[in-house]
């Protein structure tokens, strides 16, 4: 998380503990070739001050700029998810954090179609939400994919396929209401609050 407003969100989301990387000054490499083993400490000081110990998971978005880091931060045995690299995709890491603590890294993009209706499924019942940031009409799918590509969006982009506005969705205000509209549209609101 790097900004005061993400952290502001991610706290009106639920999450109850939060390290904006930007306002705390980490520094996880000294220069374009070398990482600093002393902020991945640092962070992980402040992760155990926060939480009370090293988390078991830790999911893993930026790649180069934070894969050492988030090595070193999981727990001993814990595992490291890697789901995408928007910050270079050819990654470093100390491997004595990973071998000799037990560690795993395994890869994650999204889903096959049994793990997409289990998706759904809990969607439905509210249990996940997808949130999105912003919606597109199918003639403007080139720039969400542009937004995507250069990682200029938060949470998810929806494209309107079949209809010609947004809300045509649910007609069901109780489905509407369990799956968590408010909950859903919080980037949105949030992206407007600030302009």
């Amino acid at each position: 998380m790097s900004s005061p407003d993400k952290a502001e969100l991610l706290h009106r989301m639920g999450c109850e503990a939060v390290i904006d990387r930007k306002a705390e000054n980490f520094q996880f490499w000294k220069n374009a070739h070398e990482q600093d083993e002393s902020e991945w400490r640092r962070f992980g000081t402040r992760i155990r001050d926060l939480v009370g110990e090293d988390p078991d998971i830790v999911f893993e978005h930026p790649g180069r700029q934070t894969m050492g880091a988030s090595v070193f931060a999981a727990k001993r045995g814990g595992v490291i998810v890697t789901c995408a690299a928007t910050s270079r995709y050819m990654i470093e890491y100390d491997n004595r954090h990973l071998w000799m603590k037990l560690k795993q890294i395994v890869s994650s993009h999204f889903a096959n179609y049994a793990e997409a209706w289990q998706m759904n499924r809990l969607i439905d019942k509210g249990a996940i939400q997808p949130i999105l940031s912003a919606v597109y009409d199918l003639e403007e799918v080139g720039e969400a994919a542009l937004q995507v590509h250069h990682n200029l969006h938060e949470g998810k982009l929806g494209v309107l396929c079949l209809a010609d506005a947004e809300g045509l969705g649910i007609s069901d205000p109780e489905k509407r209401d369990r799956i968590g509209e408010d909950k859903i549209s919080l980037f949105r609101r949030h992206a407007e609050s600030l302009t």
